[in-house]
């Protein structure tokens, strides 16, 4: 026979595990409510711009420049400033990556809790938040106004790459503190030096979420308008160079495009925005199959 004090402690513990279950069930809810309210607008920005750029994805659009294209004639395209994006984000990449890597390199292996080490982390912090007008503004008054040299994609490659740095290093950074040090002790027991565990083990490992973070910085930098406008100027011709002459982007395109009043260059623009969110997605997408090749091979 069931006891009157064990049956009032059944029924409080089933009350309880039910109050626990409500307030589970209650967050979970809150959780999934707060998830679609975030994608309202994503999927909003992104219907919008399919639907009104969609109408001009052919051939013409990739094809051919905006050169003796007035705003208010059909046809003209993009390829100038799809070509202009690709060449300066790739020498922006070139220069930020490597600069950025050993940067958290050296914070995390060789400088941790020095002098050094904390300033270097300061500027690095100061440069997360600084306005990316700034960093044009940098290269326009250091580069072209001080040292002479002409409006180019390399200059605006120049600005693109201040503002990439600071989001590698810190990307680069968490990514290292994650290897376990376990890891690093048993290379150097074997009497690895430092250098070649750095290299063969503590980078390979962390190499998924770096190239991740280095993936998300091109993202951010690959949309930068105002910088551009201070160093690469504005042009409609192709230009394959560069290092000389105004280059074109697809974000001062859509700018150029979006302030002419006419239909026809505001097609253009919501075009230009497609490509740029098109490019922007499979740079992510390939960024993710490396990352998940890497794991899967236990690289």
């Amino acid at each position: 026979m069931t006891s009157p004090t064990l049956t009032k402690k059944q029924t409080s513990l089933s009350s309880v595990s039910f109050g626990r279950k409500a307030k589970d069930r209650t967050v979970q809810a809150l959780v999934y409510l707060a998830f679609l309210l975030a994608l309202i607008p994503l999927v909003s920005v992104l219907w919008t711009v399919v639907k009104n750029g969609a109408g001009r994805f052919d051939g013409v659009f990739f094809g051919h420049s905006m050169n003796g294209v007035a705003g208010k004639d059909a046809g003209g395209g993009a390829y100038h400033a799809i070509l202009g994006t690709l060449e300066q984000v790739l020498i922006t990449t070139a220069i930020a990556v490597p600069i950025a890597v050993l940067t958290a390199v050296y914070l995390v292996e060789y400088g941790a809790g020095g002098r050094l080490a904390r300033v270097i982390s300061f500027f690095v912090d100061v440069m997360t938040g600084i306005p990316s007008i700034v960093a044009g503004l940098f290269v326009l008054a250091l580069w072209l106004l001080a040292l002479g040299f002409s409006f180019s994609g390399f200059a605006g490659a120049l600005a693109l790459t201040i503002l990439m740095i600071p989001t590698v290093v810190r990307a680069t950074e968490e990514m290292l503190k994650l290897v376990p040090n376990d890891l690093r002790e048993a290379s150097y027991a074997l009497g690895v030096p430092r250098w070649r565990t750095i290299c063969f083990v503590v980078l390979p490992t962390a190499l998924p979420g770096i190239i991740t973070g280095i993936m998300l910085a091109v993202a951010r930098v690959m949309g930068e308008t105002a910088p551009l406008l201070l160093t690469i100027f504005v042009t409609k011709a192709i230009n394959t160079n560069p290092f000389a002459e105004p280059q074109a982007s697809l974000p001062t395109f859509i700018w150029d495009q979006a302030a002419d009043p006419n239909q026809n260059s505001i097609d253009r623009a919501w075009a230009g925005a497609l490509v740029l969110i098109l490019i922007i997605m499979l740079l992510n997408l390939a960024a993710r199959f490396v990352a998940r090749r890497f794991k899967a091979t236990g690289r």
